[in-house]
């Protein structure tokens, strides 16, 4: 297990490497900015297939715990007067912290229904907390959250480091949860929940668990887009922002955190590369998933999830298998 995390951390970092050498030698500034964008959204997408793929629920308002996240980082960063590094990395967990809290107490009500049921549930939720932001200066009588003016003159602290590494951060800590019993129970439950409880399970515990760590992650990739554009508005994160994540989910595969990384790597440079066909760029948009929905319909990946371990464990079995037969026999 240890030389497993050590070459894990090799390729992490020779990945990092790469990325830095070609952003700043190959990419223009607008390039680099899709860059930053790419990570937030593969954060989101891999913290959606938590509940999506994993859990086996429907929720649509993950936009939602997307704005809990900017607000509180936002907010924090701009008034803070602590040095750079550690007013940034605060307000990231200042964000992530907010937003979990939010998927406990909407995931509480919320996690006793499943389907459509829970579907609209957590839409009207994450409606109602745009909504709230959009007038609750209104009620407090000052100005704090600016309203559909939107909040600006946020410190643009995001940066390839900060968003790669919170990339890794965040499929780490996904895998590792998955990989524990807790995951195994929340696999357990999307498999079949009735059997699941009748096994000693606490189903309504485990939902609430991981959807709980699924809006924390959230809240993180919106500290990092708070910090990363500058300026916030309601609007960035309605409903159709929620159902924008969920095609990157359904469209890598449910249950794939790969999947979920090169959907979200493709759906967010697609629109950007369509620019120079302004007038027909949303209709190949929507070419390309159509038709992607009926030859691939489990999505890039389906279920499979990449595994470097696996990989060189069977590369070394094959290695040794050959050895064995190249072996003369006396």
């Amino acid at each position: 297990m240890p030389v497993r995390y050590i070459i894990n951390t090799v390729l992490v970092v020779l990945v990092f490497l790469g990325l830095q050498l070609v952003s700043q030698n190959m990419l223009s500034t607008y390039q680099n900015q899709v860059l930053l964008l790419v990570g937030i959204n593969v954060i989101l997408a891999v913290s959606l297939n938590v509940a999506t793929g994993y859990l086996g629920q429907l929720p649509l308002g993950h936009a939602g715990f997307m704005a809990v996240g900017a607000y509180t980082c936002a907010l924090f960063t701009k008034y803070s007067t602590l040095p750079e590094p550690v007013a940034f990395a605060a307000g990231l967990a200042l964000g992530a912290a907010m937003a979990c809290v939010f998927g406990i107490l909407i995931g509480i009500p919320a996690l006793r229904l499943s389907g459509d049921y829970l579907a609209i549930l957590t839409l009207g939720f994450g409606e109602i907390i745009r909504i709230t932001l959009n007038n609750i200066d209104n009620v407090l009588g000052f100005s704090l959250f600016y309203g559909a003016k939107g909040l600006k003159n946020i410190p643009k602290y995001s940066d390839l480091l900060s968003v790669f590494l919170c990339v890794v951060l965040t499929c780490f800590f996904i895998h590792t949860m998955l990989k524990s019993r807790h995951g195994r129970a929340v696999l357990a439950i999307r498999d079949n929940e009735i059997a699941a409880e009748s096994c000693g399970i606490q189903t309504t515990y485990y939902k609430v668990m991981a959807f709980s760590f699924s809006a924390a992650f959230a809240g993180l990739a919106g500290g990092l887009y708070a910090c990363y554009i500058g300026v916030l508005d309601p609007a960035n994160f309605d409903f159709m922002k929620s159902i924008e994540i969920l095609v990157m989910v359904v469209l890598g595969g449910m249950g794939s955190m790969l999947g979920s990384i090169l959907s979200a790597t493709v759906l967010t440079i697609l629109p950007e590369a369509l620019r120079s066909f302004a007038d027909y760029r949303m209709v190949l948009y929507s070419v390309v998933l159509i038709f992607m929905m009926i030859f691939r319909p489990g999505g890039l990946l389906g279920s499979y999830d990449f595994s470097l371990s696996r990989l060189i464990s069977k590369a070394l079995s094959f290695s040794g298998r050959s050895a064995k037969e190249e072996t003369p026999h006396e």
